[in-house]
């Protein structure tokens, strides 16, 4: 009962400029455990099932649209896995049904226990209260970011990516960038696109990679979850020219900055740029529904 590796298109979006920009299609890899989430969980579930657990069981954390939460639950129904979300926000409590991601969740078997935003802010404290109630289950950061999803990154990364003189992600808790930085070759160097405001995020991945070949770039606009009218345009357009659907809080931003990198020239004639597309396309249905109420235009959804 282990997760299969599997190879991901690279897609080619043409530019009218004297560099190649390519889209790896990571968001391809499974319709529910998306992009690099699929790979963060990996090898966590593939060391705790070694172990032969009597009751597989997966406790992680995570907000109310997170699409790691989305994709434990998806992996706990595939593979019969008893899963468990501890939800930031005790609002939710008794309206998760009006939740796109949590009823999706729900739906693959998940269960929630709701805590209140400063509960979930002491993750060491809620982390010893669930390893003392449930001392054979497996644990997972909030976001999926430790050492075996750092080690799972490592198969984004193929004999076709190689080639590419920039790899390019965009960053949230920070495991994606450790391992593309870690497993990169000697010559490539890694843009990691910051879709929260965190200072710590640069330590925190050069601790992971224990490599110091990667930049991070701002690209948060202002907060995590923003999503501007900008953003909104870029996505659409971006969907229309080149058929792909890009995310409005990963992707989307990593995308839109790396877009207008080129423009500035940032690049240097002929280079290779390789950008990481981590799926995340769940969270579009939350994110239209506030839109709506917010009486503003909605992201396309092919």
């Amino acid at each position: 009962m282990k997760l299969p590796t599997i190879s991901i298109p690279i897609t080619e979006i043409p530019l009218q400029k004297n560099i190649q920009l390519f889209l790896k299609r990571e968001d391809l890899i499974h319709p529910q455990i998306s992009g690099n989430k699929y790979w963060k969980l990996l090898y966590n579930i593939n060391s705790y099932l070694d172990h032969n657990p009597e009751n597989p069981f997966i406790i992680t954390f995570g907000g109310a649209f997170s699409n790691h939460i989305a994709a434990v639950a998806a992996l706990g129904k595939e593979y019969q896995l008893k899963t468990l979300g501890i939800i930031r926000g005790e609002e939710f409590q008794d309206k998760w049904q009006e939740n796109p991601t949590l009823k999706l969740a729900h739906h693959h078997g998940m269960d929630f226990r709701f805590v209140t935003r400063e509960e979930y802010r002491d993750k060491d404290g809620l982390t010893q209260i669930l390893e003392n109630e449930f001392a054979d289950a497996l644990i997972i950061p909030e976001g999926g970011t430790n050492e075996h999803a750092v080690e799972g990154i490592q198969f984004m990364l193929t004999e076709e990516t190689k080639s590419f003189d920039y790899l390019c992600t965009a960053v949230g808790t920070g495991g994606t960038i450790a391992g593309i930085s870690k497993f990169a070759e000697e010559h490539q160097k890694v843009l990691g696109f910051k879709v929260v405001d965190d200072h710590s995020l640069y330590n925190k991945v050069l601790e992971l990679s224990t490599r110091n070949n990667f930049e991070l770039i701002e690209a948060h606009e202002g907060k995590y979850g923003k999503i501007t009218d900008e953003n909104i345009r870029f996505i659409n357009d971006f969907n229309l020219n080149y058929g792909i659907q890009l995310d409005p809080i990963y992707t989307g931003k990593m995308m839109k900055k790396l877009f207008e990198m080129i423009k500035e020239n940032y690049f240097p004639a002929g280079s290779k740029i390789l950008a990481f597309h981590t799926g995340g396309l769940q969270g579009i249905s939350g994110a239209n529904e506030l839109l709506k109420k917010q009486n503003r235009a909605l992201i396309y959804i092919n």
